[in-house]
């Protein structure tokens, strides 16, 4: 098939399904709705892949450029003569080609569009509500996410379900390359944050967590990779509790490297508010790494509290630090017993390249729901 893959930016995300793709028997295009303020991906777009020129894809999208933006696609469409098209988030992506009346279109949740986005307002409803309706199949990473696409009237018969997944080669457990040496880490008892700083994220609640339990933990350090809009509020919640010495913001990190640093780390630390399957957090299993994660839903799927990791209540920071505390107190037989069983869910669920068959069962899918 010629499959048209509209996304919102250019990510690690985006490129895992394009390296996937380039891999099958289908022409595929790829088209990007806006070029953000951050870049996260440093790889380029698979050669296979055919990129397309177009009027969005430069600057960061603003919905008044939308009309115009729209009639641009209308061409784009009308020019490749797609077969199919993949395309999310919703509410912004994927309601380009509802517009058009495309099919088959193959609609594909980025999580926070459905758990967050889609009750944002009355015209998010709107725009979620149109995607849905008009939708042949849905891609949802979680059960959490399947489920809010049912409660809006999608079909559960039409939802294809499974974690994006990593490269269980890539994210292992092994050795860090020296990374804890060169901190001066090697006695150290380290946490590794690893999601956007961002609200929804719940950076500030495990910035605050990790003041209270560094006062109690001397042996505590934290590596912050990405970066983000809280970024001001993290160095001034450190610096004010005189603890920058044992943090270190790592900045943004090439997947290349991004294995050593959940190599180097004791624990993975996530106080999201909300979420699909975060691949962050399949990384962290993957590497063997114990998790401490909110209490949300779509985090229960993959955490059973002493089992692979442990779960605090979402927002609750002295909770949070608490469970620091005891995290780094755990006798190091347990602490590696929780290491092998991160591991074995991650063998069990996230291997993305038995995940990935999803996708292409549910193209296959979409095409003969519109096949007469």
């Amino acid at each position: 098939m010629r499959v048209l893959y509209f996304s919102r930016d250019y990510t690690p995300h985006d490129h895992r399904f394009l390296a996937a793709l380039a891999e099958t028997e289908h022409e595929v295009f790829y088209l990007r709705l806006q070029r953000g303020p951050r870049q996260t991906e440093d790889r380029p777009v698979p050669e296979a892949i055919r990129q397309v020129r177009w009027a969005g894809g430069r600057q960061p999208f603003r919905w008044r450029a939308f009309p115009r933006l729209l009639a641009d696609f209308r061409r784009v469409v009308r020019r490749l003569q797609p077969d199919l098209i993949h395309a999310g988030p919703l509410q912004t992506v994927a309601l380009f080609p509802a517009l058009l009346g495309f099919h088959p279109l193959v609609s594909m949740s980025w999580g926070s569009d459905l758990l967050r986005d889609a009750d944002r307002s009355a015209f998010y409803r709107w725009a979620t509500r149109t995607v849905l309706r008009r939708s042949d199949a849905l891609v949802a990473d979680c059960q959490t996410v399947a489920r809010k696409a049912q409660a809006f009237g999608f079909p559960a018969w039409r939802v294809a379900v499974f974690p994006w997944g990593v490269d269980l080669a890539h994210f292992s457990p092994g050795d860090d390359d020296g990374l804890r040496a060169r901190l001066g880490w090697e006695d150290a008892f380290v946490v590794l944050h690893n999601r956007s700083w961002e609200p929804i994220y719940g950076v500030d609640v495990m910035a605050r967590a990790f003041v209270q339990a560094a006062r109690q933990e001397r042996r505590l350090r934290l590596m912050l990779l990405g970066g983000g809009s809280l970024a001001p509020l993290l160095h001034r919640i450190f610096r004010d509790a005189d603890l920058l010495d044992r943090v270190h913001f790592f900045g943004q990190v090439s997947q290349r490297h991004l294995p050593r640093y959940y190599r180097a780390a004791d624990l993975y630390l996530a106080a999201s508010h909300s979420d699909g399957s975060s691949v962050s957090l399949m990384e962290a299993l993957a590497s063997g790494l114990p998790v401490l994660v909110s209490d949300i839903p779509s985090n229960r799927e993959w955490v059973r509290a002493g089992q692979e990791g442990w779960l605090f209540p979402d927002g609750d920071a002295a909770a949070l630090a608490a469970a620091l505390v005891q995290a780094a107190r755990m006798p190091p037989a347990e602490r590696e017993r929780v290491a092998q069983a991160a591991r074995a869910r991650a063998e069990a669920r996230a291997d993305w390249s038995r995940n990935f068959r999803r996708l292409l069962e549910a193209y296959q899918a979409a095409t003969a729901e519109v096949t007469p």
